[in-house]
């Protein structure tokens, strides 16, 4: 592919979206090609495999402003083992540059986000990782105070990094959802049969004590509904937690937790984190995420820069219409987790001698000239007219990567 002039790329390959093998073949794929050809107010290609001779030949193909969408990544075993083939023959779809706009997935080892980068001749970051990137990393590494993270969800134990790296960087947690019961079972409150993981009862204990100790403010329910049963139409109660029934189970935070919590979080830079606070599916037991969710958007209003991630915590606050009114919500489920625990991305082994923008690291601020924009794609070499460039996205609104 020899290189004639210099000038930006005008047409592109992306992937379809990377998710697990639930649907039958193509059905997310039609769906998503659908709505970027609404976007982008012109045709959008379509190729049944992500690699081969089809692939190959509708890249070739491809006409200035053209974008090719292929199938899911993920029905080849080869892009999760990282395969060096498979990745060798995502990179021939391109004229030697590969963007990676794909947060929610930027922290797995796969072929399609690591493995392309060793055979393309420049990778970048896109904008939306840019964006992640200056929201997720300035809230970590210089962020304005007071900053009040708040977490939810059914476990402990996959935010045990989280709570631990967030004690040495926010001012305030609050911990609401089914994680917070193994907090208080912890604390020899009774729980009835809400959601407890009794296997990180003792690591609660021991994060509680850690908080203690550094005079860290971790705030947990003072009070919920409780149910005798997990059904929507199950009779409810709001009691204290330190009065909560035997054989009862909490399925909201209560009223004295949504006033005393927002009150917490009324400073000037509060972060909103993951997961929903109950469970919202229920309408009778939303009220709690639902209230918190438009506490986190009054104090965007008031200056706040908030920040929301997860795919259920995503999902209520666009329940409440509220949406527009969040600084940032994260497009990543594991991958905005991750950042919040202080990990790096995936390993780009080599990456940085591709040219890669940004490798996902609390202490990288990533470039502006970096970034996948038109004024930086200009200096990337034209191969004889039509460049074709290879985008790594991750479909938007999915929840799972």
């Amino acid at each position: 592919m020899g290189a004639k002039e210099r000038s930006a790329p005008r047409a592109g390959v992306a992937f379809g979206p990377a998710q697990r093998q639930n649907r039958t073949r193509s059905t997310a794929c039609g769906r998503w090609r659908r709505k970027l050809a609404e976007l982008v107010g012109a045709p959008v290609a379509f190729a049944a495999d992500c690699v081969g001779a089809d692939a190959e030949e509708k890249s070739r193909a491809l006409t200035n402003g053209g974008i090719l969408l292929l199938e899911n990544v993920r029905y080849h075993p080869e892009e999760e083992a990282n395969d060096d083939g498979f990745s060798r023959q995502l990179a021939a779809l391109c004229d030697g540059l590969f963007v990676c706009d794909a947060f929610g997935s930027a922290h797995r080892a796969h072929a399609s986000v690591v493995g392309i980068t060793r055979f393309v001749r420049q990778a970048a970051a896109g904008l939306l990782m840019e964006r992640e990137l200056a929201y997720l990393g300035k809230a970590l590494s210089s962020p304005e105070r007071p900053f009040v993270a708040m977490l939810g969800g059914a476990k402990v134990s996959d935010k045990i990094e989280v709570v631990d790296n967030l004690m040495n960087v926010a001012d305030a947690m609050l911990i609401g959802g089914g994680m917070a019961y193994t907090f208080l079972k912890s604390q020899g409150l009774p729980v009835g049969k809400s959601l407890v993981e009794a296997d990180k009862v003792d690591l609660a204990r021991r994060l509680l004590a850690n908080a203690q100790e550094r005079h860290f403010r971790l705030l947990l329910p003072s009070d919920h509904v409780v149910g005798a049963e997990f059904r929507a139409d199950t009779e409810t109660r709001t009691v204290p937690v330190a009065e909560t029934p035997d054989g009862w189970m909490g399925l909201d935070i209560g009223p004295e937790t949504i006033r005393a919590f927002p009150r917490k979080s009324r400073g000037p830079r509060p972060l909103s984190g993951t997961a929903p606070w109950a469970f919202f599916e229920m309408p009778a037991f939303a009220k709690g995420t639902l209230q918190m969710a438009s506490a986190v958007a009054a104090a965007t209003e008031r200056g706040a820069t908030s920040i929301v991630g997860g795919g259920d915590s995503v999902a209520a606050l666009h329940q409440t219409g509220l949406a527009d009114k969040i600084s940032h919500i994260s497009t990543g489920g594991g991958a905005s987790l991750e950042f919040l625990a202080g990990k790096k991305a995936a390993r780009r082994r080599g990456a940085h001698r591709q040219g890669i923008s940004s490798n996902i690291d609390l202490e990288l601020e990533v470039p502006r000239a970096q970034t996948c924009d038109g004024r930086q794609l200009e200096d990337v070499q034209d191969a004889g007219g039509d460049a074709r460039v290879f985008c790594g996205v991750q479909a938007a609104g999915g929840r799972r990567g």
